[in-house]
């Protein structure tokens, strides 16, 4: 067990203290059910093809190891860094996304995804927390002072990315993007009607 004083004042202590340590645990827990499902459903789909039989395991473990440090770095952030850090890449995945439907190859009727070599990238996966994190950040800005239109923006914000969304088509991130702007707006107080 990690043992930090509250007077310590280091970044990882402080990072200990204020980090949701039910959410990393179930992050963990995340990750060793999606490596266990991995090496359980993807050997025979590797032989499939070809490939080594744990190819999928090691790829997915790989970018499932890349995923917890990005999560375990930006938790140490500060809060202000992270919205600026958010405020930044979000329209630098919206810009990626609307590549994505002009460029991104069409795969099954949906254009989500941008070839850069041999690797794909879906913008709309990183636009989702950059869009998360600064529509809270507007609406949070309503509390502080109430002549900013925070409600307005916000709605606009999220108009933006639903549009693209549907265009791709992606339902699925839709319905996710949704949820979690309504969730957003009722735990802000405002009501969603402007």
């Amino acid at each position: 067990m990690i043992a930090f004083s509250r007077s310590d004042n280091s970044v990882l202590s402080r990072w200990w203290w204020t980090v949701d340590r039910w959410m990393l645990a179930l992050i963990l827990v995340l990750i060793t059910v999606g490596i266990w499902l991995t090496l359980t459903a993807s050997p025979a789909v590797a032989e499939r093809l070809g490939l080594d039989p744990l190819h999928f395991v090691k790829k997915q473990a790989f970018f499932l190891t890349l995923a917890f440090f990005t999560v375990l770095g930006i938790s140490m952030m500060s809060v202000q860094l992270v919205r600026r850090f958010a405020v930044l890449g979000f329209p630098v995945m919206l810009g990626l996304t609307v590549l994505t439907l002009i460029i991104g190859p069409e795969i099954k009727g949906a254009t989500r995804w941008l070839q850069i070599g041999s690797y794909t990238f879906q913008a709309s996966e990183f636009l989702k927390p950059f869009f998360i994190v600064t529509t809270a950040w507007v609406l949070s800005s309503h509390f502080t002072d109430e002549k900013i239109p925070a409600k307005k923006v916000a709605f606009g914000l999220y108009m933006l990315v639903v549009m693209l969304l549907v265009l791709q088509p992606d339902f699925g991130q839709t319905v996710l993007v949704s949820t979690v702007w309504m969730a957003q707006m009722a735990l802000a107080g405002l009501p969603l009607m402007c």
